[in-house]
């Protein structure tokens, strides 16, 4: 029986190694991995329908699902997960200590609706009360001057956002013409050592374990998306690449067991996992549904309340029909 030719493209993670180097393959289908940067994958496949199987943002893909106009349908292998209290750098001389000062800043993104900045406001929200509305936002490239959004936006008339396609968030940043960025790559005035410019959060890793004891949700950045016609033609393969992407996550989870000699090149890799699971337990990072409905369901909810979504957005409705949760791989 002919096999199915289909082209992959997402980030170069160890948990997809095992198909970019065929340990693992996916049943019925011939396939051509591709690796590039993610802005890469995502302008690619949203704006130019590269890719039949695609790492997708998924705030992007909620509003795109809100609207009726996916071209992708998501499967639940989530690809980038990721605690987002690093993600905020402010001014020192601003009088920001601590998130509740944030209220009133002027702070810069990238994308209003990127997932990282969801998830932000998203905390400031149900941690200290302050709504998207609250606080002033620019939206900018970080290093490149322009940015555009994947999908419009659903803003209310007068909210607080404007887009500045003259200059950079990092410029800004440095100038003090922004109280603050939130960003998911570094900004490189930060990174350089600017006197005036830290992280919001200098230990993160702190707060984001607290975050997780007290609400037990690990965020999701990107999924992985099929393309819908493909997905309808040919019913089988959702589940197909489903088991294939879990086999070749658990490969890759195998590797932080081995202490004979690290596989990983960090000197203390024991020490961290074996933190890492005394707080989120042994399947810290879970694929499949049903392991992550409250963090998809909160996802839903910041989507709509931050004017992203036009309408909340079910779990039912955000992943391709077939089994997608048999974990007998």
């Amino acid at each position: 029986m002919s096999r199915l030719p289909i082209t992959i493209a997402t980030w170069d993670y160890d948990r997809v190694r095992a198909l970019m180097d065929g340990r693992v393959r996916v049943e019925g289908c011939d396939v051509n991995y591709l690796t590039m940067p993610v802005e890469e994958v995502f302008e690619r496949a949203f704006f130019h329908d590269e890719f039949d199987v695609a790492e997708i943002g998924f705030s992007p893909y909620l509003i795109a699902l809100s609207r009726g106009v996916t071209p992708y349908v998501a499967i639940p292998i989530f690809l980038s997960r990721m605690f987002r209290h690093s993600v905020a750098y402010i001014r020192t001389d601003r009088g920001i200590d601590g998130p509740a000062d944030l209220r009133g800043k002027r702070i810069g993104i990238p994308e209003y609706q990127m997932s990282a900045v969801l998830w932000f406001r998203g905390y400031l929200q149900d941690e200290c009360d302050i709504a998207a509305r609250d606080i002033d936002w620019v939206q900018a490239g970080l290093t490149k001057p322009g940015r555009r959004d994947k999908f419009p936006l659903n803003l209310p008339d007068g909210f607080p956002l404007v887009s500045r396609n003259d200059t950079t968030l990092d410029a800004m940043l440095a100038a003090g013409e922004l109280d603050g960025v939130m960003s998911a790559r570094i900004p490189p005035c930060f990174a350089e050592g600017h006197p005036k410019v830290r992280r919001l959060f200098p230990d993160y890793r702190v707060v984001e374990r607290e975050y997780y004891r007290k609400w037990g949700i690990f965020p999701i950045m990107h999924a992985l998306g099929i393309r819908r016609h493909l997905a309808e033609k040919h019913p089988w393969l959702p589940a197909s690449l489903y088991k294939a992407f879990l086999q070749a996550k658990r490969l890759a989870d195998a590797e932080f067991c081995e202490m004979t000699a690290l596989k990983i090149g960090l000197p203390w890799l024991n020490v961290e996992y074996e933190a890492t699971q005394a707080v989120m337990g042994s399947d810290f990072w879970s694929y499949g549904v049903t392991e992550n409905r409250k963090a998809l369901s909160t996802m839903a909810r910041y989507s709509f309340e931050q004017g992203l979504a036009v309408r909340p957005v079910t779990i039912e409705e955000m992943f391709a029909a077939g089994n997608l949760s048999d974990t007998r791989v």
